[in-house]
């Protein structure tokens, strides 16, 4: 049975889009079966996966909205390797749409209901707020994960977002999970993100990933040219660390599987 998975923090800036762009090729990499479903209006996902967010036929409101089969909405050609389901600025008026119609916070859940078994992972790049799109990603969501940046308010954030993840659980979703949480942009040389790492790994213990993603340049410049860090230059630190991070899941998935 395939894996779901929301990418998500309700502050943005947080590297949560290129988590997103970046573990899906690195799992698409390693021969799983994957599917990215950008839910932010951004689009940004969509432009990293080197396709045109200003010129797709179909996109997440045609699966909320409109509910079109699933199979229409995939797009299977990405420079990541895996199946994508496009996001742009049409998603804004899904959720204004999505607060008058019925059951509302599962209609994600459902339209992924088809494909759940033939994907062994399903992202889902949430956009930067507790709103009705983030709504029903954590309905459809096995497990969330966390990206967030090492600095002064990070913590604060942290908790609160784990608060709402836990609300949400209870009212539309009693399985979600926390999946891990991910430090990103980290940097080595700065005391305060040593600081806050530390602090990090003492409240949430095993929930934070070993696998720290650096500041490097090459993450930075791959979304210009609309490919993934590790088809843009795979010998990055950046491409490394998230081979790493998707390394990590895929083990943590093995032992929970060995627990059960």
């Amino acid at each position: 049975m395939g894996k779901i998975i929301a990418i998500a923090n309700q502050k943005g800036g947080v590297g949560k889009t290129t988590t997103a762009v970046n573990v899906a090729a690195s799992m698409a990499a390693t021969k799983r079966k994957v599917l990215l479903i950008d839910l932010d209006p951004q689009g940004n996902a969509t432009m990293g996966s080197g396709v045109d967010k200003y010129n797709v036929d179909n996109t997440c409101y045609e699966l909320l909205i409109e509910e079109k089969p699933i199979d229409e909405v995939i797009i299977k050609e990405t420079s990541g390797k895996y199946h994508l389901i496009a996001g742009n600025s049409d998603i804004t008026a899904a959720e204004i749409k999505l607060m008058e119609v019925f059951a509302r916070e599962v209609r994600l859940r459902n339209a992924l209901a088809p494909v759940k078994n033939y994907y062994d992972y399903i992202f889902i790049d949430c956009p930067p707020s507790l709103n009705q799109l983030t709504v029903n990603a954590m309905a459809a969501a096995d497990s969330v994960l966390v990206p967030m940046q090492c600095e002064y308010y990070a913590l604060e954030g942290l908790t609160a977002l784990m608060d709402t993840i836990k609300k949400l659980a209870s009212v539309v979703n009693p399985q979600l999970k926390i999946e891990g949480v991910l430090r990103t942009m980290y940097d080595p040389r700065n005391r305060l993100a040593n600081d806050v790492s530390e602090q990090l790994k003492r409240h949430f213990g095993d929930q934070v990933y070993r696998t720290v993603i650096p500041r490097n340049v090459r993450l930075a410049e791959a979304p210009s040219f609309g490919t993934p860090a590790m088809y843009y230059d795979k010998s990055s630190t950046g491409a490394k660390a998230y081979l790493a991070l998707a390394g990590e899941i895929l083990r943590r998935g093995k032992a929970n599987q060995v627990a059960k």
